[in-house]
């Protein structure tokens, strides 16, 4: 009988300390949506900064450098996460439907460690960005930028997100961008810019090419 009460005991604190747990990730919600969103937060750590827009859910802008780095780590595994802080996007946004979590700053250009690699996995890092973009004309010039970066060093890059008046806006509250402004400068001061309509490509990575005036 002793045994059994003891027993009781445990399950009973156990069920509070886990019902404690739960109120406190609803207050962190609950604190987030009581104030005024934002249209700009400044977030910056060792791999980027980004303006974050809590109303539309979306970045508005990501700079990053890529830079000539070793591998020491692999994506396998990593999930995306939330920023307890601010209102972002999430797994509702991308769920059934064509839109990608698309990173802007790409996981395989922070490869170099654990901590940076999963870093580029915040929901403060992604766009909904069409599945053909994505994996097609975009992956695509990462991956040239990285090979850029081999041999002339290290390059920075800032995107802009651009919704138009008549983007669209998920049931879910996400904003979708209408499309990206990739901007390159290179460690000689010259520079390569791009456009991407959110759309599936319908050319090759470098017919994206845009002056940069």
């Amino acid at each position: 009988m002793y045994r059994v009460l003891i027993i009781l005991i445990i399950l009973f604190l156990g069920c509070k300390k886990e019902s404690s747990s739960n109120i406190q990730d609803s207050e962190i919600e609950t604190s987030i949506l009581d104030r005024e969103l934002k249209d700009s937060i400044i977030v910056s750590n060792n791999i980027f900064e980004i303006s974050y827009n809590e109303i539309f859910e979306q970045p508005n802008w990501v700079k990053y450098q890529v830079r000539d780095i070793e591998k020491n780590a692999d994506r396998a595994g990593m999930q995306f996460f939330k920023v307890d802080s601010i209102h972002t996007s999430d797994d509702n946004d991308y769920y059934n439907n064509r839109w990608d979590r698309g990173h802007m700053a790409p996981a395989g250009s922070f490869t170099d460690s654990y901590s940076n690699l999963l870093a580029t996995f915040s929901y403060l890092n992604v766009a909904l960005q069409y599945d053909d973009l994505n994996r097609g004309a975009w992956v695509d010039l990462e991956e040239k930028v990285r090979e850029w970066a081999e041999t002339l060093g290290t390059i920075e890059v800032e995107i802009n997100l651009e919704f138009n008046s008549d983007h669209i806006i998920l049931d879910t509250g996400a904003h979708v961008p209408t499309g990206f402004y990739k901007f390159l400068t290179f460690p000689d001061n010259s520079k390569k810019c791009y456009y991407f309509p959110n759309i599936t490509p319908e050319k090759i990575w470098d017919e994206y090419e845009i002056s940069c005036n």
